[in-house]
């Protein structure tokens, strides 16, 4: 069983008094049902699993009704096995994208409080998708409604560089031992320094979607990752046919299949034109939306200064794009591309690819995406808030000097830039501001949320000198 971090968020949703029903959204195959069953099965008695997509009749169960006891009682005569013990029961709505009714109901359960729900969803939020089941229902029930207040999202994505270590059977020690010389800007011991280059090319040929690493830890064989990979992507592919508005679905593929192209380019600068010759934002705009929705892409915002912070200093209308995992990239390159990125033989378009990999590391962080762009020329790679600071990140496939990085710096006067971090086949070095570091280092990069508590003000006070 492949180790994941969402384990921890899963038992501290549990263990959090009064908790909202639960939704893990994330892109399809990223573990999402295995992990939630396992959960489920080590922390409760009775658990309860329905997968509206498999399993449609189930949907029957919540048509024309938000109550729980009359659920139950639906559910009950559908699964007679199943066990619903007070306070001790999860119910598991698998693709509840595909049933609104039962994530209308959502607020039920909760306000009933006898039971857990843990939903997932691949689709959830996705243009056109569940459009047929929704006119249905509303014809039904009324409209359906999200239960805005008496649910808890938390996205999930496949796996991450440290859970791939995890996978390879590279311990905690040997993390902690790392994260040290990170902290403390300590040289890498040379022996685990080109090791852990070596695990990184292989994440970068394997990608994290479970089922392809399970097949990698199982043969180490390139050849069987890349037929797994290849079914997943048909799969999506399927999606995008399937689920998408009419007018979207000539062009998902289109846009999707356009990815490599694009950051093919000297200028990374995502264009519809390039898609298809003539191409316009009225054809592909829904289309990328479509597919950055549905967690295959991410875009990432070119800004129009260097300054925090990030989100309100966009360029709406400017960004590169990229897969949220670099297994995805590489399925979409020439075979023989993993042979070549293993072996260190790529030319030009592995810069191409380590961007990606540092994308798919701050994805998978839940970080949105940055860079800077001038039209002179000067561009850095990525953008991130770190430590209170805007931080660029300049990723360099193969030793060399990054000149835009120099001009920010040494011009602190006018970008407002203090320090920054250049990822490549280095081992740990500072000189003055800028922070060199190997590129298996990407996933150190925490990034916190605003975990404060404030100090309570003299109000009483205040209102007695009045």
């Amino acid at each position: 069983m492949l180790k994941r971090k969402i384990e921890y968020d899963l038992l501290k949703w549990k263990d959090t008094a009064n908790h909202n029903p639960l939704i893990i959204r994330g892109i399809r195959q990223c573990g999402k049902t295995y992990i939630i069953r396992h959960f489920a099965q080590k922390h409760y008695k009775s658990v309860v699993y329905m997968n509206f997509m498999l399993q449609p009749d189930r949907m029957n169960a919540f048509t024309g009704t938000k109550d729980v006891d009359v659920i139950l009682m639906n559910l009950s005569t559908m699964m007679p096995e199943a066990k619903f013990i007070s306070n001790d029961t999860c119910l598991i709505f698998d693709e509840i994208q595909d049933c609104p009714d039962a994530r209308t109901a959502l607020k039920s359960f909760k306000e009933d409080g006898r039971f857990d729900v843990i939903a997932t969803g691949s689709l959830l939020g996705v243009k056109g998708y569940g459009e047929k089941h929704k006119k249905e229902n509303d014809k039904t029930l009324g409209k359906n409604s999200i239960p805005v207040g008496y649910e808890q999202i938390i996205d999930m994505y496949p796996l991450d560089f440290e859970e791939f270590l995890w996978a390879n059977g590279i311990g905690d020690n040997v993390i902690g031992k790392l994260r040290e010389c990170f902290k403390k800007e300590e040289p890498v011991p040379e022996g685990i320094h080109q090791t852990f280059m070596q695990l990184l090319y292989r994440y970068v040929v394997v990608g994290g979607l479970p089922a392809v690493v399970n097949r990698f830890i199982e043969t180490k064989h390139i050849g069987q990752v890349a037929e797994v990979l290849k079914s997943i992507i048909s799969e999506y592919e399927d999606d995008m046919v399937k689920y998408a508005d009419d007018k979207d679905k000539p062009h998902i593929r289109e846009c999707f299949e356009s990815v490599p192209h694009q950051l093919a380019k000297e200028n990374k600068k995502f264009q519809y034109s390039f898609v298809k010759k003539g191409g316009r934002v009225s054809q592909y705009e829904g289309s990328l939306q479509w597919l950055e929705d549905a967690g295959v892409v991410r875009r990432c915002y070119n800004t129009s200064i260097t300054e925090l912070p990030l989100s309100g200093n966009v360029k709406d209308d400017c960004f590169k794009v990229y897969t949220t995992d670099i297994g995805l990239l590489m399925a979409m390159l020439d075979p023989g591309t993993r042979t070549e990125v293993l072996q260190g033989n790529l030319l030009g378009y592995k810069g191409a690819i380590f961007e990606n990999l540092m994308a798919d590391f701050l994805c998978k962080k839940g970080c949105k995406l940055y860079y800077f762009h001038k039209d002179s020329g000067l561009e850095l790679d990525f953008l991130v808030n770190y430590k209170g600071e805007c931080v660029p990140l300049e990723v360099k496939a193969k030793s060399g000097k990054a000149k835009s990085l120099s001009t920010v710096l040494s011009h602190k006067e006018h970008y407002h830039v203090s320090n920054a971090m250049k990822f490549g086949n280095y081992n740990i070095g500072r000189e003055g501001p800028l922070l060199t570091l190997p590129l298996y280092m990407g996933f150190f990069l925490d990034f916190e949320d605003d975990d404060i508590i404030l100090d309570d003000l003299p109000i009483d006070e205040i209102n007695e000198m009045v």
